[in-house]
């Protein structure tokens, strides 16, 4: 089900969206709601460039390895 957010924003960022909205033909918050997503999806995922990186790196691989069997058995500490 579909939530209300309310949203303070300046009138140049409005005007901007608006604008972009109205140049790919969408309603205004359908634009904001998939320029939210686009940016949530870059700063959750890796593109396929970089994990081409991660799965060529064989020392990263395996130091992932052990720190994952480490947590399974309850090994360690977690660093935030």
């Amino acid at each position: 089900m579909s939530k209300t957010v309310t949203l303070r924003i300046s009138e140049d960022n409005y005007s901007l969206l608006k604008a972009y909205a109205k140049s790919d033909n969408r309603k205004l918050s359908n634009a904001v709601e998939t320029l939210a997503m686009r940016r949530l999806e870059e700063e959750l995922f890796v593109d396929q460039h970089e994990m081409d990186g991660i799965l060529a790196d064989q020392d990263l691989l395996g130091r992932l390895k052990t720190g994952h069997l480490q947590a399974k058995k309850g090994r360690g500490r977690f660093v935030e």
